[in-house]
């Protein structure tokens, strides 16, 4: 970690304990996203696994808990070229802006953090997080919503709710409603996504007919076999995630730039994978990820 970066972490702790009001006041005053910046694929830095539990990286357990280290790489991923935007909960969105990182960037609000990896009740996924009127007031772009639908678990019935009622609330502020399905299901306790064409296409259809308009809504898909015949299930604007990485980092790069070719898939929402790679680079990894949307501007 850079002094610089050390330093502007510091100086958050201190804002956070003397004048909280700061958030507020920064986020009012932050360069916001131009909006022709959507006519372009997009690359966007996912960091909201903290809030549900989930800090394991990189073969690190522990990887994500360590908040001054995840800022520094987080601020390291935005700084660098071609680099559109960030999806986080509050607390590591109003660091990142309290640091300046975020200026210029299209910022998404992660809304459902409750479905606790492990809990009896982790697909019964409440809203813990952002809510529309948070994501407007802290003069963000829009907010994302974690659906996986297991028809043999109730809570996926309340989920459901909460996720229409999200897309009707972000569309009202004609905010963009990012909807993240899976199918899933739970084996020994451990709930499992089902990464098939099949499955996918099942849950796509589910997903873009919650809420009074589907306007706003985009969605937030996996890269699985047959991946041009699971994307014909949607006409919704599509931005693909990338997993937990390891294994064939090369593979899994082509894996991408394949499926960025198909029309309605607008570009990539990264996390573990870009912030805690293989070989350590974050600098690397995430310009080779945008090398991938083959923009001039990057």
């Amino acid at each position: 970690m850079s002094t610089e970066t050390s330093n502007a972490i510091a100086s958050v702790v201190r804002t956070r304990l003397t004048d909280p009001a700061a958030i507020r006041r920064t986020a009012d005053a932050r360069p916001r996203f131009a909006r022709e910046g959507f006519a372009r694929p997009l690359f966007i830095l996912a960091a909201d696994h903290p809030a549900r539990g989930a800090v394991a990286a990189g073969g690190n357990p522990t990887a994500m808990g360590d908040r001054h280290e995840l800022l520094a790489r987080c601020a390291e991923a935005l700084a660098r070229p071609g680099v559109d935007g960030f999806l986080g909960t509050p607390d590591i969105v109003e660091d990142l802006m309290l640091m300046g990182a975020l200026d210029g960037k299209l910022v998404l609000g992660s809304m459902n953090r409750g479905g606790i990896p492990g809990a009896t009740f982790e697909l019964d996924d409440r809203f813990t997080g952002y809510d529309a009127r948070g994501i407007a007031e802290g003069g963000l772009d829009g907010g994302k919503v974690l659906l996986r639908v297991d028809p043999a678990e109730q809570g996926t019935a309340e989920t459901l709710l909460g996720t229409a009622n999200a897309v009707n609330d972000l569309a009202e502020r004609e905010l963009l409603a990012l909807i993240e399905p899976f199918k899933s299901v739970r084996e020994n306790g451990k709930v499992r996504n089902i990464l098939t064409a099949d499955a996918q296409i099942w849950v796509n259809n589910i997903a873009a007919g919650l809420g009074r308009t589907s306007a706003y809504t985009w969605l937030k898909v996996p890269v699985v076999d047959e991946m041009e015949r699971m994307m014909a299930s949607t006409t919704m604007p599509t931005l693909l995630l990338g997993g937990e990485g390891g294994g064939d980092v090369d593979a899994m790069y082509a894996s991408w730039q394949k499926a960025l070719e198909i029309e309605h898939v607008r570009g990539l929402i990264i996390g573990r994978t870009m912030l805690f790679p293989h070989d350590g680079d974050v600098a690397k990894a995430v310009d080779t990820a945008v090398s991938l949307l083959g923009r001039d501007d990057a």
